[in-house]
């Protein structure tokens, strides 16, 4: 071989080493740019979107009178769901409210008769302080004076023993309060209300049915804020916390997301699936632990729909 082949082989590995020098980092940059974009297009957690559900039932047994609320409807916090049959709390609540007024009247009665006891003994006062002016002058005798004191104490112990009796009724009265205060509570347990505000999703009686106590009438879901539960690997768990913001996201159409921000509720403090007594490190990251994100909802996420979460 001539130099001069020996020196164009020379140049030609020099020429190589040096482009290799310069290219190498540049690959490796664009093979990490692209693998960084192809990762940003995944999701970090999967899941299901769950509301806040509440089974209204009946309190009270008896006939469904109104029922005006349907499946789908929105409703208010303390809004009216039903209204269960009252006339029997009715008819009650007027027996009691005769006899109270019946008890009153007898209170009136001894307060009146305590009224005239007690002019009486004004009036026996007045005379026993004339006969003991009299008797001074020897114009009257001391039976006299006690026949009138006698007198006097007899209404005494007449009012004792009407104010005794004033006492009985009183508490008689009592009686009939406390019963008149479950009836009223439970005549407005017959009034059947919404605990929050939500949509009814389901609806399981009509008015006109009878129902009993306890039996379910509607279940009231509150979409204002939807809980996405996914769940995440131990090696995930660490970088969560509650309270922690985090971006949630829904299919919208077949390729594009809506997005939402959401915050972390809760954490599991415990796998889902029992570990094996003995893991090695690979294995440790099969467990997955269940995270809940709370998303404030414009209408879009309804309950059983799947979404991702992003840390």
């Amino acid at each position: 071989m001539g130099k001069e082949e020996r020196g164009s082989n020379l140049n030609n590995k020099l020429s190589n080493n040096i482009i290799m020098k310069y290219l190498t980092p540049i690959i490796i940059t664009a093979a990490l740019i692209a693998g960084c974009r192809d990762k940003s297009g995944e999701a970090d957690a999967y899941g299901t979107f769950e509301a806040t559900e509440v089974t209204v039932s009946s309190e009270t047994g008896g006939r469904i009178l109104t029922f005006p609320v349907a499946e789908g409807m929105e409703i208010e916090e303390g809004a009216g769901i039903a209204v269960t049959d009252t006339t029997i709390f009715r008819l009650q609540l007027n027996e009691i409210d005769a006899g109270m007024n019946g008890i009153r009247a007898k209170v009136s009665s001894i307060n009146a008769k305590n009224d005239i006891l007690r002019q009486q003994m004004q009036n026996l006062n007045v005379n026993i302080e004339r006969i003991e002016n009299m008797m001074k002058d020897n114009a009257a005798t001391r039976k006299q004076y006690d026949d009138l004191t006698g007198q006097l104490a007899v209404m005494e112990k007449q009012i004792a023993a009407n104010n005794t009796e004033k006492a009985s009724v009183a508490a008689e009265l009592s009686v009939y309060e406390s019963k008149k205060a479950i009836l009223t509570e439970q005549l407005s347990r017959a009034y059947v209300r919404s605990p929050l505000k939500g949509r009814v999703i389901e609806k399981y009686a009509e008015a006109g049915e009878i129902t009993t106590a306890g039996r379910p009438l509607v279940k009231i879901a509150d979409l204002s804020v939807m809980k996405l539960k996914v769940y995440v690997s131990g090696a995930q768990l660490g970088d969560l916390k509650v309270g922690s913001e985090c971006t949630v996201r829904v299919d919208d159409g077949d390729k594009d997301y809506m997005t939402f921000p959401g915050r972390i509720s809760h954490i599991s403090e415990k796998a889902e699936f029992t570990p094996k007594i003995i893991q090695t490190r690979e294995e440790r990251v099969i467990l997955v632990y269940a995270v809940t994100i709370e998303v404030v909802n414009d209408g879009t996420m309804k309950s059983g729909m799947p979404g991702e979460a992003i840390f």
